[in-house]
């Protein structure tokens, strides 16, 4: 009897936990605020000022999500007052070499992507 739950050879399936997982990663202010802690550890406004276009509760939700995925971590700074900076893990420090190979394919592939763009506004115009 066949597997059904293997998909054909070379189809894309992406299961709901991957799904889920990439959209957290790979979101708009998830690859900014990893760029600027891939450098070094980060307290919450010095990642406000160094993705300025974020607002706050997005800035709090992408921290919570990469937490959660256990890509950054929060580490309680004992001052006074007491101050939380984010780190990236050794975990997210893996996510840089796929990262890395998308943009070197959008690098690659960038110019027949704008014409395909070009071509598919001016058959809509």
């Amino acid at each position: 009897m066949r597997d059904t739950t293997a998909p054909p050879v070379g189809e894309l399936r992406i299961d709901m936990p991957h799904r889920e997982l990439l959209d957290q990663v790979l979101d708009k202010w998830s690859l900014s605020v990893l760029n600027e802690l891939c450098d070094h550890p980060c307290r919450f406004n010095e990642l406000r000022r160094a993705v300025p276009a974020v607002t706050q509760k997005s800035l709090t939700a992408t921290l919570r999500r990469l937490e959660r995925n256990g890509i950054i971590e929060r580490h309680v700074v004992a001052t006074r007052p007491v101050a939380v900076e984010y780190r990236i893990t050794r975990l997210g420090k893996t996510l840089r070499a796929p990262v890395d190979a998308l943009l070197e394919w959008a690098d690659a592939y960038m110019p027949q992507i704008e014409h395909a763009r070009k071509a598919f506004d001016a058959e809509i115009e």
